[in-house]
């Protein structure tokens, strides 16, 4: 099962997606692109299996992967500071994958109803939910 994880900005999101990926489904092929060189080396050295950086990169990825997983942002056009162009949110929602999304309240888009869930319960409902789609496969 091949995992793609996107991530902008710093790729702190990404990195600790990778990390918890790694510990609990070791099997999984990681693929870790940023729309940034910063927030790839984060995935990187966080122990993605391999990473490229940019817009064609996303768009490749996306047509490689069983899974996507990152933040909600990822599908937004013009988001996360204007890092997400048209084609990466397209390629990501047009994906065949499955979409796992982290809803995060920032850069003007609000996602109602996540204010009392803390970044690691995100990450580790991501994880869950990664998990149930591997049985699926």
């Amino acid at each position: 099962m091949t995992i793609l994880v996107i991530d902008a900005q710093g790729g702190g999101i990404g990195r600790q997606l990778v990390s918890a990926i790694r510990q609990s489904i070791p099997s999984a092929d990681i693929l870790a692109v940023g729309t940034n060189s910063a927030a790839t080396t984060a995935m990187l050295k966080a122990g993605a299996h391999s990473a490229a950086t940019g817009e064609n990169a996303v768009a490749v990825g996306c047509r490689k992967a069983d899974i996507i997983v990152g933040p909600v942002g990822i599908v937004i056009a013009d988001s996360l500071l204007g890092e997400v162009t048209p084609k990466m949110a397209l390629a990501v929602a047009q994906s065949r994958a499955k979409r796992i999304l982290i809803p995060f309240n920032h850069c003007d888009n609000i996602i109602v109803g996540i204010s009392d869930f803390s970044t690691a319960a995100l990450i580790q409902n991501a994880i869950e939910e990664i998990k149930r789609s591997e049985s699926c496969h």
